[in-house]
């Protein structure tokens, strides 16, 4: 019997055990094992991050893996106080930033694009880099996830000294610090309530 094309891809959902590591069971870390990262799993992360849609392929998400002492010296003082034990115990604090200059990569990613197009996403390159870096930064998490490592996504820290002290020519801007490596589990919280269906959507 041939099967549907809705048929197919519904033998594409995920079991319970993959929506367990991606959402109902995974948590935002607070505390890290002593373990290291292998640079392998780092390069994998990037790679899963790259597939993550955006607007004309323009994928303006950039990452410094922050993981010397020296390194973590240098982000340490533009954390927020509550944040720099989380820092300091992760093996890998990643500082996820948007390229204001992404259209430079259009001939490469999205070749058979009008000029116009090109010279529309430049002129809006401050929105239009949040945006889809903001959406990588999602699936960077998830990736991260998927690759059995903890994540501890951070808004709590200076973007002006991180641009100042990463990012000196002015090209990226940070958006999100996200520590990374094997989550120590004793130090959760309890998972805090999450929004109903009704509160949060509505089908029309």
């Amino acid at each position: 019997m041939t099967m549907s094309p809705v048929s197919e891809k519904n033998q594409r959902a995920l079991d319970e055990r993959s929506l367990n590591v991606l959402f109902h069971k995974a948590r935002s870390a607070n505390a890290f094992l002593p373990e290291p990262v292998p640079d392998g799993v780092l390069e994998r992360l990037i790679g899963l991050t790259t597939l993550a849609p955006t607007s004309m392929n323009n994928q303006p998400l950039r990452v410094v893996f922050v993981t010397s002492a020296e390194a973590r010296a240098r982000l340490k003082p533009a954390l927020f106080a509550g944040n720099v034990a989380k820092m300091e115990s992760a093996p890998v604090t990643a500082i996820l930033a948007r390229d204001l200059e992404f259209h430079r990569q259009f001939p490469r990613v999205f070749p058979h694009a009008p000029q116009a197009y090109f010279d529309a996403a430049k002129e809006n390159a401050e929105a239009v880099s949040l945006q889809n870096a903001t959406m990588e930064s999602g699936y960077f998490i998830l990736a991260a996830r998927a690759l059995g490592l903890d994540a501890g996504p951070m808004g709590g820290f200076d973007n002006a000294a991180v641009d100042a002290e990463f990012f000196p020519d002015g090209k990226f801007k940070s958006i999100l610090l996200v520590t990374l490596g094997y989550g120590d589990d004793s130090k959760l919280f309890p998972r805090n309530p999450r929004l109903d269906f009704s509160e949060v959507a509505a089908i029309i």
